[in-house]
């Protein structure tokens, strides 16, 4: 079968940050996307009241996988932050939405949702591996 995942960002960083080691010294135009193999996808302005995004991952052999899935060992979404300038997408971030905690059996063929604040304690946006209680997961 396979799980349908949503994602529900909140307290989006907005569209500009820095310090940064670009010539400005900030990053501008700032959008959060999903990553789909090595594309971000479905990009949402940094400054949004809210980032939604809705994939399908599979399930075998008792594993996650599927384009929006990475990770050998581990499994994970990824949220990938980037400047969108000219129509093109420079990522700068990545949040890893770690899957370990969902039991695959359990949810195939269910709705996963994750509802996570998108800026980090300095009002950045937010990166690193992101778990509960930073993520909260329900399975509907």
């Amino acid at each position: 079968m396979g799980v349908r995942i949503r994602i529900v960002g909140t307290d989006l960083p907005g569209r500009r940050c820095g310090p940064a080691p670009t010539p400005r010294g900030v990053y501008e135009n700032i959008h959060v996307g999903v990553q789909r193999g090595s594309e971000v996808v479905a990009l949402v302005p940094g400054d949004a009241p809210l980032a939604h995004f809705e994939f399908e991952i599979t399930v075998r052999e008792g594993r996650f996988g599927g384009p929006f899935v990475h990770g050998r060992d581990e499994r994970f979404v990824y949220l990938s932050w980037g400047e969108l300038a000219g129509g093109s997408f420079r990522m700068f971030r990545r949040a890893k939405l770690q899957l370990d905690h969902l039991d695959p059996a359990e949810v195939d063929g269910r709705t996963v949702q994750a509802m996570l604040g998108l800026s980090d304690e300095k009002g950045h946006p937010l990166c690193a591996s992101v778990r509960p209680p930073r993520v909260v997961w329900t399975v509907e």
